[in-house]
């Protein structure tokens, strides 16, 4: 699949806003510190860009609102409603945290719960689509769901870090929470690797009876959507190199850095350093990751296109 760059933009950054916003909502940063204001500010604004980004994939994103429309039966749709609904509570926790110093938990319970169902929605655009059976797991919505967790974790972690605030239970829950994405995208790239296809073109062809099939012409001479959308290809040994790339700068640098900012040596004045560097590294990570989910993902039509 063609990967877009606003829809990888768009997954990795509503992630780490929503992300945030579960970890707010659960109450594990205290509301009087300037920078959980700032933190709550951070939540809308990376939710915001996300679903922002998103309509630049569309041909014509003034007719974005068209998509709310079929939420009975469209994920993409149910996405984009419960992104709406999960403003009220986030937007309701931000006031009392920035005016008023408080947090209320059943607001904030509120905004976590819309907030993962969101992401889940998210998540489930890909992992309900048969035609792509890299996507069509229960895997993929996991990985959705544990890389947004993790990310909102560690960028909460940054936050705490800013304000002074005690970070050690929040660094050692933010590296389990790495460590157990990384661990569930791990199992998804098993399963792509060893998954066999459901979709030949025996199969697509109806003349698997016959014998192994293969393509004596295309269809037509020249690229059109769905040579471009649906057959990209990435080569396999540069594919290996950018999934131990995105591993190491989104999992394994990471949970180091932190694991080092802990180290009594290094705080307080170098954790807050290490923590910031260990986002950055870890949304790079995720870019790369997300690139990957798209690029190495195969279309059944291809089967038509000798892909």
């Amino acid at each position: 699949m063609h990967p877009a760059y606003s829809v990888i933009v768009f997954t990795t950054v509503s992630g780490l806003g929503y992300g945030l916003a579960a970890v707010l909502g659960l109450g594990l940063l205290d509301p009087s510190q300037t920078a959980t204001k700032l933190a709550h500010f951070a939540a809308l604004a990376l939710i915001s860009a996300g679903l922002l980004s998103s309509t630049l994939h569309l041909r014509n994103p003034q007719r974005a609102w068209r998509a709310f429309s079929q939420w009975r039966s469209s994920w993409l749709s149910r996405e984009g409603v419960l992104s709406i609904a999960t403003f009220v509570p986030l937007c309701a926790g931000a006031w009392l945290a920035i005016f008023e110093s408080r947090h209320v938990p059943w607001i904030g319970a509120t905004g976590a719960i819309l907030a993962a169902a969101t992401v889940y929605c998210t998540s489930m655009i890909y992992a309900s689509l048969k035609s792509v059976q890299a996507w069509h797991t229960p895997l993929t919505s996991a990985c959705y769901l544990l890389f947004a967790f993790a990310g909102g974790l560690l960028l909460a972690t940054v936050f705490a870090a800013l304000s002074g605030s005690q970070t050690v239970l929040m660094i050692v829950a933010t590296a389990i929470a790495l460590a157990g994405a990384w661990i569930v995208k791990a199992m998804w790239r098993v399963r792509l690797a060893t998954m066999a296809p459901l979709s030949t073109p025996e199969s697509a062809t109806g003349l698997g009876s016959i014998g192994h099939v293969r393509l004596l012409e295309r269809p037509h001479v020249t690229e059109n959507y769905l040579t471009r959308e649906m057959g990209f290809k990435v080569a396999r040994k540069h594919a290996a190199k950018l999934a131990w790339l995105s591993a190491l700068l989104g999992g394994a640098l990471p949970v180091l850095l932190l694991v080092v900012s802990a180290i009594p040596p290094f705080a307080p004045d170098l954790s807050p350093w290490l923590i910031v560097s260990a986002l950055l590294s870890h949304v790079v990570g995720m870019l790369t990751e997300r690139w990957l989910f798209f690029a190495e993902a195969r279309h059944a039509v291809m089967n038509y296109y000798g892909g």
